[in-house]
């Protein structure tokens, strides 16, 4: 295909939401644009690893709006596209429908197999953290699945980053990271990935990783992970989702109810 020159694509966000801003770049490849990619610089190197951006950059530095584009995009509140949906739409969809755009993408980050690592094979990674403590239940659920996990005879291993201040106080061992690529190396190999509504979830999902994902107060149809092995697990209330206006019961987070969806799953 012949290229349609360069298209510039502006989009700051968590992990999680930049992840989810991926199929649009793909998209933009497969129209056969020269993507480049401008926001968080710990998630888009695996976009570059994956072939869907070619070049990706913190800022909007001078020398790069000097450049020619024949297309920009900017995903911001005054930009092209507003970050959100103000519907329930899964945002993947979202940008793609915005931009006429075909809605197929990939399921999975095509990062070479030689370039993965060994050192999570055969384990169940456990994530009990996100970028917000309101959409984190107990936790004690976290340590209750691992106990019936290890009951039935899965090795299990607690994922910590920064944000999990708590976990790595608590002297419980776990495996800390603050290197998105290298730990998404390693969690390709995982057995299965068990996490809240976090970057990290998306992460895990979008490798290919059969991945639980808990959404307590989050929506799940606007920010359900990418992947084709994904089980959303939340509790069926009138209330939800309110992210971020949390209620202080916040029911939805609730660790017996939580358990008991997990294990009705019956994979395990």
């Amino acid at each position: 295909m012949a290229s349609k020159g360069k298209v510039l694509v502006y989009r700051r966000g968590a992990i999680g939401d930049t992840l989810l801003t991926f199929p649009l770049f793909e998209a933009l490849k497969k129209e056969g644009y020269t993507v480049y990619a401008v926001g968080n610089t710990d998630v888009l190197p695996l976009a570059k690893l994956s072939g869907f951006v070619d070049k990706f950059y913190t800022e909007l530095y001078p020398s790069l709006l000097e450049e020619t584009f024949e297309r920009k995009i900017f995903i911001s509140k005054e930009g092209t596209i507003k970050p959100f949906p103000k519907e329930r739409i899964w945002l993947p969809y979202y940008y793609l429908k915005a931009l006429s755009l075909p809605l197929e993408f990939s399921k999975k980050l095509k990062i070479p197999e030689t370039f993965l690592k060994e050192d999570f094979k055969d384990y169940v990674v456990i994530h009990p953290g996100s970028g917000s403590p309101l959409k984190n239940p107990p936790f004690s659920l976290f340590a209750r699945v691992k106990g019936f996990l290890e009951g039935k005879g899965y090795k299990v291993l607690f994922l910590a980053g920064p944000y999990e201040t708590l976990l790595l106080k608590s002297g419980i061992p776990c495996y800390y990271t603050e290197d998105l690529t290298d730990l998404a190396l390693k969690l390709a190999k995982a057995r299965a990935f068990i996490g809240n509504d976090s970057g990290i979830t998306h992460l895990a999902s979008y490798l290919g990783v059969q991945t639980f994902a808990i959404f307590g107060p989050s929506d799940e149809v606007i920010f359900q992970p990418i992947g084709e092995k994904v089980h959303i697990i939340s509790l069926d209330l009138p209330c939800r989702p309110c992210f971020p206006k949390v209620c202080r019961e916040r029911r939805c987070l609730k660790e017996d109810e939580l358990f008991e969806k997990f294990i009705s799953l019956g994979i395990f």
